[in-house]
Order: structure tokens, then sequence, then C-alpha cells
């Protein structure tokens, strides 16, 4: 119980600081949105660590919480006027936007922490486990299940509109254009690469810089007003 402990008291500390921000931030703020949907998956992962559903609860743990200071990291740039990373710009930069729905929002914030953070936390908990991006693959597809059955469920409590009119409802079309599944794909094939290129210095670098803006543009595509 005691090693138990000492894995879970770094996720317990994420989850105080997400907390602290959900009270904080006003409940449409953009960043607000996106906080509400990470903070129940983020204790959903507490939960399971607890239970003991993951077989490696060190590696879990160290996952979750790496991938957590990411999104944390961002917030913080911010509140401090600082550039976050091109994935968080467009949430940041339209989370008071009124022609922007609150599905936009927490699809945005989706995007970049899965797209681009996930990718850089995988490689961060390798070096931290002293292992290799294959052996963190259990816990990787464990979080991105729960992400995908978290989507569901917010697709249908943000989607606007009756469901007879979502079909002509252009949000229904421009976030139809995203998918977690395909994005989780990518970034697993991204984190072996930078795994790979971790010791080529520029070349890793430049790799990071470019997913980072590629899926920055993504985020900008999914955060266009589409009337309040």
């Amino acid at each position: 119980m005691a090693q138990l402990e000492h894995f879970t008291a770094p996720v317990d500390a994420v989850l105080a600081r997400m907390r602290a921000l959900d009270a904080e931030l006003p409940e449409r703020d953009g960043v607000a949105v996106f906080n509400r949907v990470y903070l129940a998956v983020t204790e959903e992962v507490g939960r399971r660590l607890d239970a003991g559903v993951f077989a490696d609860r060190r590696a879990a743990a160290t996952l979750d919480v790496r991938f957590a200071e990411r999104y944390l990291a961002a917030v913080d740039a911010a509140d401090r006027d600082r550039r976050p990373p091109a994935c968080w710009r467009p949430l940041f930069q339209f989370r008071r936007h009124p022609g922007v729905r609150p599905l936009q929002f927490a699809l945005a914030g989706i995007n970049a922490h899965i797209g681009h953070d996930l990718a850089l936390a995988v490689v961060d908990a390798c070096r931290s486990l002293g292992c290799e991006p294959a052996d963190l693959e259990d816990e990787f597809d464990r979080v991105g299940d729960l992400l995908a059955s978290l989507e569901e469920r917010i697709r249908e409590d943000l989607m606007p509109g009756p469901d007879l009119l979502q079909i002509a409802d252009p949000v229904t079309h421009l976030l139809g254009s995203w998918s977690l599944e395909r994005a989780r794909d990518a970034t697993w094939a991204a984190a072996r690469a930078l795994w790979a290129l971790r010791r080529c210095g520029d070349l890793a670098g430049e790799f990071t810089e470019r997913l980072d803006a590629a899926v920055g543009f993504a985020g900008r595509m999914l955060l266009t007003p589409c009337g309040a």
C-alpha cells in the first residue's frame, strides 16, 4: 500500500490543480470547458489506479502525471503572458469568443492534448522509467480507451440543437471531420518517432515543432466560430 501511495500522490497533486482551475474559471470560458473534461478523465484514472486496473501502476501513474503536466504548463504560460505551445494557442486565443460553442472548446483541447502533449509525455515517461515506448503501450491504450468513452459522452452532452436539426448545423459538419481514434494512432506513431530521434538534436527539435504547429492548425479549424 505504501508503494501505491508513492505513485498516486503526484496524480493527486495534478488533480488538485485542475480542481482549483475548475473553481476559479468562469463556466463558459473555453479553457474551463476543456478543464472539466480533463478533470473527469484524470479522476477516473486515479480511481482505476486505486482499483488496480492498470497492470503496471507505476508506469500508468508516471504517464498520467507527465501528460497532465504538459497541459498545466500551457495554462501557466498563458497566465504569465508567455506563449504556450502552438497547439494550445487557439484555445487560449478564442476562449471567450461568443461564436465558439462548448463542444468546440472541449474537442480543441483534446486535440491539443492528445495530438501533441501525449506524444511528448510518452517520451518523458520513458526517460523517467528507463523504458521503451513499447513498454507503455498498454497504459497508452487504456488511457486512450477512457478518453474515447468520454468523447462520446461529451459529444452527446454538448452537441448543439435537437437531434433532428444536427445534420444541418455547421458545427456538426466541422467537428465531424476530427477523429480521436485517428489522433491516437498518429500520436503513438509520433511518440515512437520522437523516441527514435531523441539523440538527433536539431532533427528531434524540428520534428517536435512541426508536430506542434500541425496540431495547432487543426485546433484553429476546430474553433471556427459557428454562431451562438
